[in-house]
């Protein structure tokens, strides 16, 4: 993808933006800090800029031995398709090597998260703060 940069630390991030990135490909969102707070405290963090804006992002969370977990991968709607998500993920994985690495992906990705090597899980369970919104939109049974 031409143009398209990774940076791998939040010196820049606007979490304003985001939330709203979030929010527009219809994920889980927050107050602005809390995100904020989130991606600081991740061990490893992806933002993907095209032409110099905001494009995507991911983050994930490791015991940095063996164990880790990706979360809040979002490209924005108009720019799906064109190996952004690939490229940031490609980025948060090298960072995880020697992990056994989790994630859930919100119903109808998994066919992306297959491209890149992950494999359904038999025996994946969650905890959700919302376990009924989560049920409706698909992600528990």
């Amino acid at each position: 993808m031409d143009g398209s940069d990774i940076v791998e630390n939040c010196g820049g991030a606007d979490w304003t933006e985001v939330a709203g990135l979030l929010k527009a490909s219809g994920m889980a969102y927050h107050a602005p800090e809390a995100h904020r707070k989130a991606f600081r405290n991740s061990a490893a963090v992806a933002f993907a800029y095209l032409d110099g804006r905001l494009a995507g992002f991911g983050r994930a969370i490791s015991d940095g031995a063996y164990q880790a977990a990706i979360y809040d991968v979002a490209v924005a709607p108009e720019h799906r398709g064109k190996g952004l998500g690939a490229k940031i993920m490609k980025s948060l994985l090298s960072r995880l090597r020697g992990c056994s690495v989790i994630l859930y992906a919100s119903p109808g990705k998994e066919g992306f998260y297959s491209k890149l090597g992950f494999r359904r899980l038999r025996t994946g369970m969650a905890l959700f703060g919302d376990p009924v919104g989560m049920a409706a939109r698909g992600f528990t049974e």
